[in-house]
């Protein structure tokens, strides 16, 4: 089973193919023993996401010798995350796979950088910059070869946040593009920062996390955004 997956929740975009293993059991122990990544392209320089997603996903199946027809299912990041980013995903993920009358799979943005991290023995900790001192998060754990979700996706605060990892006894990974704002609060000195290669969110965790996943029609996906956008929140208010 060929993955295209797509990933544009944030600044960062890419789109991946992954060629998964259809014998692979309904939990797995290591992405490498179900499938293989065939290709990823990673973007991280701001352009708009409606501008480079298509193309990148376009370019990606050329080089890889694939036509739109070979894919089997289309894998996107349907949230939280930017409403613009998240929104021109699940966009594209709907046009192709209606188009290509083949299913999607929208994963949690939080819950694919937990797949792509791959380390044991501490809590998985992703957090994406929400604005209004607020970040996007959900707490992970790798245990028996498996990603176990230790809480929902949730919007909060950065010191409610830091007051929940408290009650755990395991150290703490953060990984997604809140480190840098977490890092800035002394309450989080003791959590250790991904690498940058592993820090961002990419297609690829999205690929392995749908692995897991519901398989849907187009017509049901639906972006998950936790909160209302700004302009619903100023209409809200007045």
């Amino acid at each position: 089973m060929l993955i295209l997956a797509m990933e544009s929740s944030a600044k960062p975009v890419s789109v991946a193919v992954y060629d998964a293993n259809d014998n692979a059991p309904a939990l797995y122990l290591t992405p490498g023993s179900y499938g293989k990544l065939l290709g990823q392209y990673f973007q991280n320089n701001g352009f708009s996401h409606s501008r480079t997603l298509m193309s990148m996903a376009d370019s990606l199946l050329h080089n890889l010798g694939l036509k739109p027809a070979d894919i089997d299912l289309i894998a996107v990041a349907s949230g939280p995350g930017s409403f613009t980013g998240v929104r021109i995903g699940v966009s594209a993920a709907k046009g192709l796979a209606w188009g290509l009358n083949i299913p999607v799979c929208g994963v949690s943005t939080l819950e694919a950088m937990a797949y792509q991290t791959q380390v044991s023995d501490v809590i998985i900790c992703p957090v994406m910059d929400a604005r209004r001192e607020q970040v996007y998060n959900a707490l992970f754990q790798w245990q028996d070869g498996a990603v176990v979700r230790l809480c929902d996706d949730r919007a909060l605060s950065i010191e409610d946040l830091a007051s929940d990892l408290r009650t755990y006894d395991s150290p703490c990974l953060l990984v997604g593009d809140g480190v840098a704002v977490c890092k800035e609060n002394e309450a989080f000195s003791d959590c250790d920062a991904a690498p940058e290669l592993m820090r961002y969110q990419t297609a690829y965790g999205v690929a392995i996390a749908a692995m897991n996943a519901e398989k849907i029609s187009a017509a049901e996906l639906e972006p998950c955004y936790l909160r209302p956008s700004q302009a619903e929140r100023e209409r809200a208010n007045r």
